[in-house]
Order: C-alpha cells, then sequence, then structure tokens
C-alpha cells in the first residue's frame, strides 16, 4: 500500500512538475524559516527523562529555592569591599540583578529595596538593569551586599523590638505598682510614688539586660551599613588570620580577596528566557555605575552560563562548517555523479532538512545536541534517495513513470528498514537521544516523499528543456554491453571504482586494486565472510571496552570565555557547581532533622578532603548554604556541637530571627522541605558519579524523613552512566539489528530475501568499532549512540544493491549478467552518494571544537565501513546464496529424476 502511494506520488508529481517544485520550494522556504526560529536548548530534561525521581527532586528544589544559581565572582580585597562605598556599589548592583532599586533607610541604618514599580531602574528603563526589572528572570539573588544591608535591618529590628519589649515591661511594672497601691488604699500621690519607683527599677533590669546583651554579641551602639566596627565583625574571624572570612561565610566570602553574587534564576525561565537573562546580567556589570572604586572586577560564570554558551558555540560552529560541508559535497557530486542534473541531490536534500526542521519549529520543539547532529545525517540519506532514484531514471532513458514503478519499492524498503535500524534509539534512557532518533524517523520519510516528488518533477523539466533545445524528440539511453561469464562480472563490479564515465578520479592502479579485491570476493565468498567475522568479533568485544570522553574541559575549545571564566570560579573559590540535599519532611525543622543533617555533611566533608583552615582549594567538595548553616557555624558545625543544645522551641525561634529573604534559600515557609548544599569542582563525569553514588551510599536520613540528591551535576552523571554504558550500546545495536530483520522479513516476504542484506550491516558495526578502537578515536555525548548510524547507513547501501541483484535476476540475467549490472548502475549511484557523504563528513573533522571533530570521525569511519561492507561482502553474501539455490535446485532435479527411475536402477543409483 505505502509502495503504490509513492509510486502515485511520483506519477503525479511528474504529470505536473512545475506546480510540484513550487509545493516543494514553498514548504521548503517556509520549513527553512520557522526552523530560524529554533532554539538552542540545554535545560536538564533534554539528557535525563522527566520521569526520573532524580529529575523530580531536581525539579522541586528549583521551583523552592531556585536553579542552579549564575555567579558573579568579585575579585576585590574584602576590607576595600566591605569597609569602603564599594559596598553600596555592590548593593545596588545585587538590586540591579534582582530587579529592585534600593534607598536608604534611615530609621533601619541599611539600604532596602523599594516597592517594585515605585522607582526607576538604574540607567533608565533601557538599561540591562531596566530590562531585568521588567523581566524579574531572578527567584533569588544573594551577595556581600544583600546580605550586610539585611544583616544591620535584622538587628536594628531585633533591637527595636527588644527595646520596645523593654519599655513595655517598664510600663508594665509602673502600671502594676500604681493599682496595687490604690488596693492598699494608699493616696495617689503615695500610689504615684511607688510606681515611680518600680518603673526605675525595672528600668535599670531591662538597661543592664540589654548592656549584657550588647556585650555578648560585640554589638556597640547602634549598627549602620557603614559602621568600620559592625561589618567587619559580622565578616571577618581574626582567629583564622588577618582579615579572613569567617568559614560560615564561605558561599559569600569564600577568600580575603573575593566575594560571590548568586542569582538563582526562576525554574520556569525557557531556554530562550534563561540566555536572555544571562546576557543581561553580563550587560548589567559591565555598567559605568557598578565600577568598583578600587579596581575590583566582576567575572560572570556558573553552569548556566556554561551551558549557554556551549550550546551557541556548538550551534555557531556547526552552521558554519554544514555550510563549508555543502559546498564540498556539491563540489563532489560533480566529479563523481554523472547523472544530470547532478546538484539535483544536494537540492533535495536540502528542501528535506527545511521541511523536517520547519515541523520541529511548528510543534514547539528546540534544538538539542543530539538533534544538531541530525542535520548532516539526513542530508546524507536524503542525497542517496535522489541519488538512487536519479540514476535508475536516466537508467530508464528518462522514463520518470517506469522508474518510480521500478525504484520506488526497493528505495522504499531500504529507507523503512533504516528507519527500523534508527528505531533503537528509543529505547535509550536519554531524552535527546530518543528525539535523535524520533527526529531521524521523520526525516527519513520527509526526505523520500521529496526524492519520488522533487525528483521527479525536476527530472521531467529538465528533459523538457534539453528536448526543447535539442529540437529533437528524446534520444534512446545507450545500450550497455552484456557480460555473460562470472568473472566478467566480476570486473563490472569492480569497474564502478575505475571507470572514467563514472567520474570517480582515481587512478589506473588504485581501479586495478579494486576491481582485483571485488573479483578476490566473489570467487571466494566463504573466506571473505569468515575474515569479515574474524575482525568483526574483537571489534564487538573492543566496543564494551570503549570509554565516553566526558571532560567537558576536552571536549570544547579551552579559550571558551564561559569555560575560562568557570575555571577562573574554580581556581579563586575552590567550587564551580553545586550538588543538593533536598529534605521532605513533615516538619524538617526539628532537632533529629538538622542534627542527622549535620552529621552527614560532616561525613561526607572528611571524606572529600574539606578542612575549614585550608578551605575548598583541595577538597573534591565544600560546605554551601544549607540549612543547618542557620544554627551551627564553623567548627561547632564540625564538631557537631551545636545540635546536642537545640530543641524544638530554640529551632523555632531562630528561624523566626533570620530575615525571610535568607531562610527561603535552605527552609520553605511550611517548614516541610529544606535543602543541604555542597559545591563541588570540575571534573570528568564519569568521576562525578562516583562522587555522587559515595553521597548516596552514606545517606541514611531518620524515620519519617526523605532525602534526595539534586542538582545539575546529579542529573548530567545520570545522563553520562547511560551514554558510557557499553552494555546499553551492544543491547541497542542488536535491537537496531532485530528490527531491521523483521522489517526486511515484512516486506521481502522471505527469510533468505531478509538475511543478505543483514550480513554485511552485522559485520559493518563490529569492524567500526575495532577502527575506533584501534585508532583510539574518543567517544563522546554526541557520537556514544552513532552505532545506529552503522546498521542506518549499511542498510540503506545492502537493501538497495542486493534488492536489484533480485530485480535483475527475476528479469532473467544469469547470476553473472545481474551482478554486474547491478554493481554497475546502483552500485554507482550508492557509490556516488557515499563519497559525497564522506566528503561532506570530512568537514567536521577541521572544527575547533574537539567534540565536533571527534563527531566527525566518528561518522566518517562509519559512513566508510558502511561503503566498503556492502561493496565487498554482499558480493560474497549474493554468491553464496546464489551456490544455495543451484545446489538446492540440482538436488530437487535429482529427486525428480531418481523417482523416475525403477526401483532396481534408483537402488544402484543410490
Amino acid at each position: 500500500m505505502m509502495v503504490r502511494l509513492l509510486e502515485r506520488l511520483a506519477r503525479a508529481a511528474a504529470s505536473r512538475p512545475a506546480v510540484t517544485l513550487g509545493v516543494v520550494l514553498a514548504l521548503a522556504l517556509g520549513g527553512g524559516a520557522l526552523a530560524l526560529r529554533l532554539e538552542p536548548n540545554t535545560n536538564s530534561d533534554t539528557f535525563v527523562s522527566r520521569s526520573s525521581p532524580t529529575f523530580q527532586a531536581s525539579l522541586d528544589d528549583n521551583e523552592h529555592f531556585g536553579s542552579d544559581p549564575v555567579v558573579i565572582l568579585i575579585r576585590e580585597p574584602l576590607t576595600d569591599l566591605v569597609e569602603t562605598k564599594d559596598l553600596a556599589t555592590v548593593s545596588q548592583l545585587e538590586a540591579c540583578l534582582a530587579g529592585q532599586v534600593l534607598v536608604a533607610n534611615q530609621q533601619l541604618e541599611a539600604f532596602t529595596p523599594v516597592p517594585a514599580g515605585s522607582a526607576t531602574p538604574y540607567g533608565g528603563w533601557n538599561s540591562p538593569c531596566g530590562k531585568l526589572m521588567k523581566a524579574r528572570p531572578a527567584q533569588v539573588v544573594y551577595g556581600p551586599g544583600t546580605f550586610l544591608n539585611r544583616a544591620v535591618a535584622a538587628v536594628n529590628t531585633e533591637i527595636e523590638q527588644i527595646t520596645s519589649a523593654a519599655q513595655q515591661t517598664v510600663q508594665t511594672a509602673r502600671t502594676s505598682a500604681y493599682k496595687l497601691a490604690l488596693a492598699r488604699h494608699l493616696s495617689r500621690k503615695e500610689a504615684t510614688a511607688l510606681e515611680n519607683a518600680a518603673g526605675a527599677i525595672a528600668q535599670q533590669q531591662e538597661t543592664t539586660n540589654l548592656l549584657q546583651m550588647y556585650l555578648n554579641s560585640g554589638i556597640s551602639g547602634q549598627p549602620k551599613i557603614d559602621d568600620p566596627q559592625f561589618i567587619p565583625e559580622i565578616v571577618f574571624d581574626q582567629t583564622r588570620g588577618v582579615n579572613q572570612p569567617k568559614a560560615r561565610f564561605a558561599y559569600l566570602f569564600p577568600t580575603a580577596d573575593s566575594a560571590l553574587i548568586q542569582v538563582r534564576l526562576k525554574a520556569s525561565l525557557t531556554p530562550a528566557q534563561q540566555a536572555q537573562a544571562i546576557k543581561w546580567i553580563q550587560q548589567a556589570v559591565q555598567m559605568p555605575m557598578f565600577r568598583s572604586a578600587y579596581h575590583g572586577t566582576y567575572t560572570v560564570s556558573g553552569v548556566p552560563v556554561v551551558t549557554d554558551d556551549l550550546a551557541s558555540t556548538i550551534t555557531g560552529s556547526i552552521a558554519g562548517l554544514l555550510a563549508a560541508a555543502l559546498i564540498v559535497m556539491g563540489v563532489v557530486l560533480l566529479l563523481v555523479f554523472r547523472n544530470r542534473p547532478r546538484l539535483l541531490p544536494l537540492g533535495i536534500a536540502l528542501a528535506a532538512a527545511g521541511i523536517t526542521f520547519g515541523v520541529v519549529s511548528l510543534l514547539g520543539g528546540s534544538l538539542t545536541m543530539a538533534s544538531i547532529a541530525v542535520l548532516p545525517i539526513l542530508i546524507g540519506l536524503a542525497v542517496d534517495y535522489a541519488v538512487q532514484f536519479q540514476a535508475r531514471a536516466q537508467e530508464m532513458s528518462g522514463d520518470v513513470a517506469q522508474a518510480a514503478a521500478v525504484a520506488a519499492p526497493t528505495i522504499a524498503t531500504a529507507a523503512l528498514a533504516t528507519a527500523a535500524g534508527f528505531l533503537a534509539l528509543l529505547l535509550s534512557p536519554v531524552p535527546m537521544v530518543r528525539g535523535f532518533g524520533e527526529l531521524l524517523i521523520v526525516g527519513i520519510a520527509i526526505a523520500l516523499a521529496c526524492a519520488l516528488t522533487a525528483g521527479s518533477a525536476a527530472m521531467v523539466l529538465s528533459r523538457r528543456r534539453a528536448v526543447r533545445r535539442a529540437g529533437a524528440s528524446e534520444r534512446p539511453a545507450p545500450r550497455l554491453p552484456e557480460l555473460g561469464v562470472v568473472g566478467a562480472s566480476v570486473r563490472g563490479a569492480g569497474e564502478i571504482l575505475g571507470e572514467a564515465r563514472d567520474r570517480v578520479a582515481v587512478s589506473s592502479r588504485v581501479g586495478s586494486l579494486a576491481r582485483s579485491a571485488v573479483a578476490a570476493a566473489a570467487r571466494r565468498p566463504g573466506r571473505v565472510i569468515v575474515v569479515g567475522l574474524v575482525l568483526a568479533a574483537p571489534g564487538w568485544v573492543a566496543d564494551t571496552q570503549m570509554p565516553v570522553q566526558s571532560d567537558v574541559t576536552k571536549l570544547v575549545p579551552s579559550n571558551m570565555p564561559a569555560l575560562q571564566n568557570l575555571r577562573t570560579l574554580e581556581r579563586v573559590t575552590g567550587v564551580s557547581g553545586e550538588i543538593d540535599v533536598l529534605v521532605h519532611s513533615s516538619n524538617v525543622a526539628t532537632p533529629q532533622t538538622i542534627s542527622w543533617m549535620v552529621r552527614y555533611e560532616n561525613t561526607l566533608l572528611a571524606h572529600f578532603g574539606y578542612v575549614e583552615a585550608k578551605g575548598c582549594a583541595k577538597a573534591t567538595l565544600c560546605p554551601a548554604l544549607s540549612l543547618p548553616d542557620l544554627f551551627c557555624s564553623g567548627s561547632q558545625a564540625t564538631t557537631g556541637s551545636c545540635t546536642g543544645s537545640l530543641t524544638t522551641g530554640l529551632i523555632s525561634s531562630l528561624l523566626k530571627a533570620v530575615p525571610p529573604y535568607f531562610s527561603q534559600a535552605v527552609i520553605t515557609p511550611d517548614h516541610r522541605e529544606a535543602t543541604l548544599a555542597f559545591g563541588i569542582r570540575l571534573m570528568p563525569l564519569s568521576r562525578q558519579e562516583r562522587v555522587i553514588d559515595y553521597m548516596r551510599s552514606h545517606m541514611h536520613p531518620p524515620p519519617g524523613v526523605n532525602a534526595e540528591l539534586t542538582g545539575l551535576p546529579v542529573l548530567a552523571a545520570q545522563a553520562d552512566a547511560s551514554l558510557s554504558s557499553s552494555g546499553r550500546r551492544m543491547l541497542m545495536l542488536l535491537a537496531g539489528l532485530v528490527a531491521v530483520g523483521l522489517v526486511l522479513l515484512a516486506v521481502l516476504r522471505t527469510v533468505e530475501r531478509a538475511l543478505v542484506p543483514l550480513v554485511p550491516i552485522a559485520l559493518a558495526t563490529g569492524w567500526s568499532s575495532l577502527i575506533l578502537f584501534a585508532t583510539r578515536i574518543p567517544l563522546n555525548p554526541m557520537s556514544a549512540t552513532l552505532g545506529a548510524l552503522v546498521i542506518a547507513i549499511s542498510t540503506e547501501f545492502s537493501v538497495l544493491l542486493s534488492e536489484r541483484f533480485r530485480q535483475e535476476r527475476r528479469a532473467g540475467r544469469s547470476p553473472a549478467e545481474a551482478l554486474a549490472r547491478t554493481y554497475r548502475f546502483t552500485g554507482s549511484a550508492v557509490l556516488a552518494s557515499g563519497i559525497t557523504a564522506i566528503a561532506g563528513f570530512g568537514v567536521l573533522t577541521l572544527s575547533s571544537i574537539t567534540m565536533l571533530r571527534d563527531f566527525g570521525l566518528v561518522t566518517l569511519v562509519d559512513l566508510t565501513v558502511s561503503l566498503g561492507g556492502v561493496l565487498l561482502v554482499l558480493p560474497s553474501v549474493l554468491a553464496l546464496s546464489e551456490r544455495r539455490d543451484a545446489l538446492g535446485s540440482v538436488r530437487e532435479r535429482s529427486g525428480r529424476v531418481a523417482g523416475a527411475l525403477p526401483r532396481r536402477r534408483r537402488a544402484r543409483v543410490a
């Protein structure tokens, strides 16, 4: 049914060629315009399934506490930053990033934000601050300015409340004394005297209490944001060294010469909105009004910045490389493809790609690293379909209708089997790999339709134009000489590599070697297959030993600005990312839960080398802002001594005393969820996975409490484990082979016809792995699943050649003649499309991005192996198949003859 539909489609296109080309061109241009709207997507749901418990926990964490932070590293001595006017500058910068404006609050002696919309943003509404105020992409912003201003305001508010309470106590004492005197029937004068005396006593007691509180806290007088004594008292711990920041504030002041601003963006932002917010943040720190008076510098970094820059870099690089690849493929087609118009296959491929990615845009899709890799593969497949159909039409003297009737079933079968090979990718747990497979399957269908419609229409118009120019009717195609012996058929199969009219520029020596190789394959098919199996077996074993390179520093250019900034951040602070432990309970603010969090934190920090005196310089994990930090500090947290005195009432009062702006970073208002955060260094994902496994193995929360690891490092490690699993890669290869076999069996309806194309396909998977292993070409997240490409391309070539051979045999030609014609016509088209695709992918190897360069190298190996396998091994398989059929026929005839003989003669014959 599908084949008939394709035939009708091709015939209809040929009957109205101008209309068909107009429709395809309009769809291609419209699809291309829509595709330009696609945005790169590096969200976590592209590499971890949304149904995954880890993803759901991370989503919950992001919704309550914000996504992974954009970090602004301030490099400036803390004494200059917090004890001078630079503190006001940084406070205003943080307000800008939060979409706010600060004003001086005389009552609280600090800067506080004004209500939204009641003030003009810094720099005006068209400035980065204005855009951030309009869009409000930040869920929360933490930094030195916000912290110290909120601290001063909180202390003054607390002092005000204590003073008010003291005054209320004095007033209560005065009132009680007065009433008591009147109750004892004293005069009003005597009652007033007792009232004043009681008030004086109460006032003295409250004053003593206040003085003791000041002495205990070290506060002298009313704290102010520019107080040269109060601010250093909060920030510095002189016991750690001169002007060394307190360890408990490492998330704000990691060293004596640096500070951090963290901008946690809203989890609801789209990739485009997140990228725009990062751009505004980068522009805001460059505004003149935020320049440091003491030559401090700002560096914008963090995981969201790196992923955004990585996506932009890869997208921009591959766009330029693909443009160069298209030029190279066009040149190669002009050289190796003899059928006119020679560039038609490339035009059809571009149309198919435009329509495919236009559909993605219409459906609300986005560009992941995997979907970007679809483009060159889809172009290669589309070129092959177009080349095959065009070659068959030219072979039939330009009769497009006849070519559609003959070629459409074979091409459609090859396309269907190729799509089945890509179906195995749907078994991957990684969403972008599944999307890679789905997009290729859709693209194959569109490419096939474009090849049959636009190809038919273009060839009809081209032939009409040629006829008009010649002023004569169509001329019959020249008849090719028939070869009647096996040796001649083998030479005919080799001629596709050596004949000048095929326009493949190879020397006579190379052509001679090629003919000799094909001749040997046809003469000794058993030996060829055994040798192929011997080479494939170690390749299958080697595939299980091939690691996947996951160190981002080795996959992208070392001069990428975001990566350089991330390294700077890690060099200064000791960390570059964050892992959160999301804690759930009916009430996490209990002594039992907080004590467990402190013990768990201490266990991990001790194991991974964190020492408070040395900081994060050498540690794998470091402490970050967490719920226990509100109750424990420094050595208290390390020894756990703070948890022994905690009670439910004390915890509740402490949480009430902490400004909500800070507490919301570590605990939800209903006290049902809290976070325990750790900073982590930049490292290969395989090592990161081991760290995470250790953290999980030592996570034993108390009864009634659930704890889960969350954060982008956890999700990335999970995706890497799935991509790097050799067992899963082998499973997908086997599933791909089985899927191809079942489709071929369903379409071709005989086991033998289904198995013949599968032999070179299966062998090619092993050869590819062996070559990659021997040449030490590493796999990476873009190329780890390209084993499916070997199956797909091999299927494409193998089915086309084997089915052409069957067609020639059904036409009554001998095996020798059928093999010769197969390789002379379909084989030359396969070689032309294969060389074109190889040349196009070869451009990727020139990329400065290691990930793209290795992807190109792996694809080159896969294409070359697929092409070589079907051109050299398939003749041996076909020869063995013919021998088996011949042997079966002989036995069948012998049986019939023996049955016709008399019994005695049969016995003698036996």
